[in-house]
């Protein structure tokens, strides 16, 4: 029996070792009080003003800019909105174009901006083509893609010529200009003899 008793008292204190240490983990459980995971809301986690944000091609050349007198981020979709916006794209071979809004929303990593508000759309002139304008209470702009759209109501002003209708494309790439719906369209005749003309002085291809 004498034998035993040290057995016994190992058996013990082990015993003991682990109802203590159950105890403890389960007191610090209680006594440790646990957050939920914090639920991401569409409210802003930062802003700024005199906001102006800068997209560069992989040389490292400025190809879009995007400004604003104020600007707030929200987390959940990872979206800028900014008022009274200002949009340039300066790519290089193609013109020079200026977004303006009272407000506007930067999403989809940079690839979307939607121009709200007294949206207007501006190209500069050069050459070979007059300045175009394009109005209405909503623009969408993909600078990656160089074009511009919107499915609403639209004023285009190209050179001389106007054009009113519902939707409209419009690609600085490739300069080209698509008008759905048109309901009111105003050619001028200076811009139809100014067109003429340079075809005629366009030295022919060998």
């Amino acid at each position: 029996m004498k034998e035993r008793i040290p057995s016994f008292v190992a058996i013990l204190l082990l015993f003991v070792l682990v109802a203590s240490t159950w105890w403890a983990a389960d007191y610090t459980q209680r006594a440790v009080r646990i957050e939920a995971a914090r639920r991401v809301t569409h409210e802003p986690d930062s802003w700024a003003d005199n906001f102006i944000m800068v997209r560069t091609d992989p040389a490292g050349v400025a190809v879009n800019r995007l400004e604003g007198d104020h600007m707030e981020h929200y987390p959940d979709d990872d979206s800028y909105k900014i008022t009274n916006a200002k949009a340039i794209g300066q790519r290089t071979g193609s013109p020079i174009t200026i977004g303006t809004s009272r407000t506007a929303v930067m999403d989809q990593h940079g690839s979307r901006v939607v121009m709200t508000g007294d949206a207007h759309l501006h190209r500069l002139p050069d050459e070979d083509r007059a300045a175009l304008d394009v109005r209405s209470q909503q623009l969408t702009l993909l600078p990656d893609e160089d074009v511009t759209f919107t499915d609403l109501p639209a004023v285009v002003v190209n050179g001389n010529s106007t054009m009113n209708g519902k939707g409209m494309r419009y690609d600085n790439k490739t300069r080209t200009l698509k008008v759905f719906s048109a309901s009111d369209v105003k050619i001028s005749g200076q811009d139809s003899q100014s067109r003429s003309t340079t075809k005629k002085t366009e030295p022919k291809k060998p």
